[in-house]
């Protein structure tokens, strides 16, 4: 590896190091919440399976979808901490 490449690589660590603590800081004082996201508002995969992405769910409130909320808030909005 040549110098030019190892210093691009470097860059790259640095720049995914960096957005994976950005998104973990984002996410402080937060829980996932099953349950509560309406249709094509859910943050991430279901746990059943049936999509792997944000933003993909196709029901209001399906207990296998989540949401991120505000930690102690999840059953105040009806919802779950597990999808079980």
């Amino acid at each position: 590896m040549n110098k030019q490449s190892a210093l691009v690589a470097a860059a790259l660590v640095g720049l995914f190091s960096a957005g994976i603590s950005h998104a973990a800081d984002a996410n402080a004082g937060k829980e996932k919440c099953y349950g509560v996201s309406m249709a094509g508002q859910n943050d991430c995969a279901s746990s059943s399976g049936s999509h792997s992405c944000a933003g993909q769910s196709k029901a209001d409130k399906d207990p296998k979808d989540w949401k991120y909320v505000a930690k102690g808030t999840c059953a105040q909005m009806g919802g779950k901490l597990s999808a079980k």
